[in-house]
């Protein structure tokens, strides 16, 4: 039964309205969800700044390099949480990315069929364990591992190196926290490097492999090249997990205010600090000062995502291409 053409005119007409209005609609929803989050990370900032004032106001910038932290005084610095913060995720980014990327090849390359679903599965639900868990498991069994095994042995073959000095008779410290990290990292970069393995074209890994490059030279000069941009954001990726970390850190971490080049001794991260002295703060201007660590803490995360912006457009591989 055919439809007469003004019949067909008015559907076509309706239909192409509600098309018109579903893409009014999906621009709308979709702009204020992006305004959302600016305006959600704005009131963020503001409140941030605005408990911090007092203390931005009293030490100025003095306060990133003052060393001191005692309440009892009232003399704050951040220096030393800020040292904390840094070398903890370096400490974590150092041996996580050797092992996650090594994690992610294997899984990608190297693992048979049936094996490869589940260890990737167990490597995954690592970054699922509660940060509470860890710091606990980090407390009750890592801990006593490092100060009775670990430490020691590196102290006494590479003591010589001020990064090994005393071993901690708790096995709490920089480095305890720096291992927590890792395994909080290593699931992060591993499973998105997995990812980007996988994505490589298999006529690009064949073709070298026929050309009689070992699977080594085909990992080095195919893989790794066609996905560094990733690999790098992946990094940067797991840098942000370990420079926000709070609980496990600072059940692990010792607490200390003490800059010192050993990485056994205690200390403290600006997470950390923000988490265990909070809620028991003296004074308002200690109050004050834990907020400005705070705010030092979303700059140094707003640096690191720029940088990671900076790091993908100088390895992007295709960029010369554009």
């Amino acid at each position: 039964m055919s439809v007469a053409p003004s019949e067909y005119s008015i559907r076509t007409t309706t239909r192409r309205l509600g098309d018109r209005l579903g893409d009014l609609g999906l621009r709308a929803v979709t702009f204020l969800a992006a305004a959302a989050a600016v305006v959600l990370l704005g009131a963020i900032l503001w409140k941030v700044l605005h408990l911090a004032w007092p203390a931005i106001q009293h030490y100025g910038l003095s306060f990133i390099t003052a060393k001191t932290w005692d309440p009892v005084k009232g003399v704050f610095g951040a220096l030393p949480f800020i040292y904390g913060t840094a070398m903890s995720s370096l400490i974590a980014l150092v041996i996580a990315t050797p092992l996650a990327i090594a994690i992610a090849l294997w899984l990608s390359e190297l693992a048979p069929g049936g094996v490869r679903g589940i260890v990737g599965s167990l490597v995954e639900m690592l970054a699922a364990i509660p940060s509470v868990v860890l710091g606990l498991w980090g407390i009750l069994v890592l801990g006593p591992f490092l100060a009775n095994h670990l430490e020691p042995w590196l102290h006494d073959h590479l003591g010589f190196i001020p990064l090994f000095g005393a071993p901690s008779p708790t096995g709490t410290g920089l480095f305890t926290a720096g291992l927590i990290l890792t395994i909080m990292v290593v699931p992060i970069i591993a499973s998105i490097c997995r990812e980007l393995f996988l994505q490589v074209p298999d006529e690009l890994e064949e073709g070298a492999l026929a050309l009689g490059a070992t699977r080594w030279e085909m990992v080095r000069g195919v893989i790794l090249p066609s996905t560094r941009t990733g690999i790098a954001a992946a990094i940067i990726l797991g840098l942000g997990r370990a420079l926000g970390e709070a609980i496990a850190v600072t059940q692990v971490i010792g607490g200390g205010t003490t800059i010192s080049a050993n990485i056994f001794g205690p200390i403290d991260t600006l997470a950390s600090k923000i988490a265990a002295s909070y809620q028991g703060a003296g004074s308002g201007l200690e109050q004050s000062s834990l907020l400005y660590l705070a705010a030092i803490l979303m700059v140094i995360g707003l640096l690191t995502n720029l940088a990671a912006q900076v790091i993908v457009r100088v390895f992007d591989p295709l960029k010369g291409a554009r």
